[in-house]
């Protein structure tokens, strides 16, 4: 089938020596069949190994790959929109973000692009629809993304599988609307967030197999997320819900 090849990845990447070679092959792999696509891997000062300079050397050698230096950031949710930002700069039409870490699989790129190219404006991954899984995960945190989402549906009136997952793809119209909406998340609530501002859009949801890198959830994300999901609870009661809402009229 064929994609459009105007599309880019933005990967957060901190403390990944050791397993970056990994997720640089995986991602070759993909880009090697697809014979398209950019990754643009975004570095802050949370890094504290060689992680700058490994990503640095393969910008170097290898120009689907490119390397942003943002020391300016103050959380992971910067370094997300830093990512966009800087796709989107780049004139690419298609932009997709994943964890590293292979938390995410890149083998599954292909899907997101599909649905984005017959004309959804969003594509979320979900782990719990079919063909989904959230097994290779610790008990702990697919407690969290199953109460997470069960919760944003009841009080958010959301009608997502998964409304947790960090693996999402978008137009370029789309990421230019929410660039200029003022995020209230600090942490990986951010994703939450973001697909309940955009549940009027075009989406489809798409199966997904995540890998926990880490058991547990720190204080401060869980905090960050009782706060912003209090603050979208009260809005949306009120009848005051924040939609994003776009001009979208994409031709493949």
């Amino acid at each position: 089938m064929y994609f459009n090849n105007n599309w880019a990845v933005i990967i957060p990447v901190a403390n990944e020596s050791k397993d970056l070679n990994e997720l640089v092959s995986v991602l070759s792999f993909v880009l090697d069949k697809l014979l398209s696509g950019k990754v643009y891997f975004i570095v802050d000062k949370a890094s504290k190994d060689n992680t700058l300079e490994l990503c640095q050397a393969l910008s170097a050698k290898d120009n689907r790959f490119a390397t942003v230096w943002s020391p300016e950031n103050r959380n992971v949710v910067d370094a997300y929109l830093k990512g966009y930002k800087t796709a989107l700069e780049n004139g690419h039409q298609f932009i997709i973000e994943m964890d590293a870490g292979l938390s995410h699989d890149p083998r599954a790129l292909p899907m997101f692009l599909r649905v984005l190219n017959e004309g959804n404006e969003c594509a979320f991954g979900s782990r719990n629809i079919n063909g989904g899984s959230n097994a290779d995960s610790p008990f702990s945190r697919r407690f969290l993304s199953t109460f997470g989402t069960v919760l944003a549906n009841v009080f958010l009136g959301t009608r997502m599988k998964d409304m947790t997952s960090g693996y999402q793809g978008f137009h370029a119209s789309v990421v230019q609307e929410f660039l200029k909406y003022p995020l209230k998340s600090k942490a990986h609530f951010y994703q939450t967030e973001l697909r309940y501002l955009l549940r009027k859009t075009r989406y489809m949801e798409i199966p997904i197999h995540y890998r926990a890198p880490s058991p547990g959830v720190s204080t401060g994300s869980l905090s960050d997320s009782l706060r912003v999901f209090l603050y979208y609870i009260l809005k949306h009661r009120s009848g005051q819900g924040s939609c994003i809402r776009t001009d979208f009229q994409y031709h493949p």
